[in-house]
């Protein structure tokens, strides 16, 4: 049996995020990709389409990541938000116990 509890927490805390597909691995994993597709880019050693496979797949990742840190930066700006009279916005929330 799972039992619940109430916790107060700022408002608007978001459970997930929307991820776009090309973005499954971490993050950290997608620049560290970024990267790469920029070295190989950068080396000249690739023909005209494998240039334009890299690039189209660069400028995915770069949305999807931008996304991600889109969607960071407002799930911060929720959790630190404060009332009119300076106090943190709070609500209820269950918390299943583990």
């Amino acid at each position: 049996m799972t039992s619940t509890r109430a916790k107060a927490v700022p408002v608007n805390v978001v459970a997930s995020t929307a991820e776009a597909p090309e973005v499954r691995e971490g993050f950290e994993a997608t620049l560290e990709r970024l990267h790469h597709i920029v070295d190989r880019l950068e080396s000249g050693e690739l023909d005209l389409e494998e240039s334009l496979q890299l690039f189209e797949e660069g400028v995915r990742l770069s949305r999807a990541s931008q996304a991600r840190l889109d969607s960071a930066e407002k799930r911060i700006e929720e959790l630190l938000a404060v009332d009119q009279n300076g106090q943190p916005v709070v609500r209820e929330i269950d918390i299943p116990n583990s």
